[in-house]
């Protein structure tokens, strides 16, 4: 009776130590950049969310997030603007087929329902660490996180330098991820 009370005491222990496990969708998803052209704000999609997620709020050491985008489905609302941003002084979807984020660390904030992440966002195999805050709402049996931070593109070689388009733009993120 003893070795079972351990048993499932232990099972106890390493189901909540490793968090629960969730994978992004794109039903329910939305990964939005803007940017200025000409001082407009204008902006497009990516679909193609894949990856995992595993998040338990209860148990941020074990959270991690490793998750991706297809860089071909890049959406402008405008065909020929899209069919440019493939190419491969944008995106270059034939060599890098995926615009990628893997968390290093996830934090609280002061804000209740609010988290920090820390992580590595990989665009045309050029990797920077950036963090940004983001909330978690449970949603039709799964978790829909939000956020949003800025990069600069030319650090990842999207397009050059530009008189009409700016050169940070604002990725905004509303990610809903499935749990398994």
């Amino acid at each position: 009776m003893l070795k079972r009370v351990f048993t499932s005491l232990a099972l106890f222990c390493v189901i909540t130590t490793f968090g629960q496990n969730y994978t992004p969708t794109d039903a329910g998803s939305k990964v939005r950049f803007v940017i200025k052209n000409f001082g407009i704000n204008t902006g497009g999609t990516f679909n193609g969310l894949a990856g995992t997620v595993t998040f338990d709020p209860s148990n941020l050491a074990s959270a991690s997030f490793n998750v991706s985008v297809e860089a071909k489905t890049v959406d402008t609302d405008m065909e020929g603007r899209d069919n440019h941003l493939r190419k491969a002084e944008y995106f270059d979807v034939e060599k890098y087929p995926k615009i990628s984020f893997r968390s290093t660390k996830i934090t609280t904030t002061n804000k209740e329902g609010y988290f920090y992440m820390f992580g590595v966002i990989t665009i045309k195999n050029i990797s920077k660490e950036i963090s940004f805050p983001f909330s978690q709402t449970s949603k039709d049996g799964g978790i829909l996180f939000e956020g949003e931070f800025k990069l600069n593109r030319l650090d990842f070689g999207v397009g050059g330098k530009s008189f009409s388009m700016a050169d940070e733009l604002n990725v905004e993120l509303s990610v809903f991820a499935k749990k398994n």
